[in-house]
């Protein structure tokens, strides 16, 4: 590939993430010099390479489909030591003859991966969760369906909310993109914060595996107030702003 092709597409992977979504007819006036033609065959390639999603009308940053900020293989090379340290904080609340709920991500994705095998049921819509849980015998794995993101390994949407509606869970590990004090937690994608509420109605405790990194993020799509979850997870590093507020809307913080 030449350096100008190259520049030329970093260029329009830069501007459509900067944009979250673009039209073509944007694009067409950012890249003014650039032909339709080519324009299409960059907006191809970057797809296939996963850093922009085309859409019918233009293109979508990856945050905003997959309601993240980054491919779940490149959020699994990140903060692994703070993962390691939430999953293994988080778990300790596991208790045999339980039912759980996996939310997907990379942190819910580290606690699989250190789950004992103790007897319970265990409920996912990450495919990646699933993958980890495999390995245990004890426990009796079930996905639910629906459409699969495939930037996040996840299935999600209306037939995944539809399901969710029809089970209860002892037991959710929530996933999350970001908290603000003014906001309450989000993610990027308005199916994923959908699912998320419906599972903290399904749920009888919730809790929030989140790294300090995330606070004070911000992200689009609202999924729920921190007094809407029983407890937060973390690597020991949350600020004590955040452990006030936590505590002011009896949160606990592990």
């Amino acid at each position: 590939m030449s350096t100008s092709m190259q520049e030329r597409r970093d260029g329009i992977a830069q501007f459509v993430t900067a944009e979250g979504s673009v039209t073509f007819g944007q694009l067409k006036k950012a890249f003014s010099g650039v032909s339709e033609m080519t324009l299409r065959t960059d907006l191809k390639a970057l797809d296939e390479a996963r850093r922009i999603v085309r859409t019918h009308g233009g293109a979508r940053s990856v945050e905003y489909v997959v309601g993240t900020d980054d491919l779940l293989l490149n959020r699994n090379t990140r903060n692994v030591e703070a993962k390691a340290i939430i999953a293994r904080k988080a778990r300790e609340l596991i208790r045999p003859d339980s039912t759980i709920f996996f939310d997907s991500g990379s942190t819910t994705t580290a606690l699989a991966r250190e789950m004992e095998d103790v007897r319970a049921l265990a409920f996912t819509n990450s495919l990646t969760c699933a993958a980890e849980l495999a390995r245990l015998e004890r426990v009796r794995t079930i996905m639910v369906g629906g459409g699969l993101n495939r930037y996040s390994m996840s299935l999600n949407g209306s037939k995944t909310i539809e399901q969710v509606s029809e089970l209860s869970f002892d037991l959710l590990f929530l996933g999350v993109t970001s908290f603000q004090s003014t906001t309450g937690f989000a993610c990027g994608s308005d199916d994923e914060a959908a699912l998320k509420r419906a599972l903290i109605a399904h749920a009888e405790k919730t809790v929030v595996l989140m790294d300090s990194s995330k606070l004070g993020q911000k992200s689009t799509f609202k999924i729920c107030d921190l007094a809407d979850v029983d407890c937060v997870v973390s690597d020991g590093n949350l600020t004590e702003h955040f452990k006030k507020y936590c505590e002011e809307a009896e949160v606990e913080v592990l």
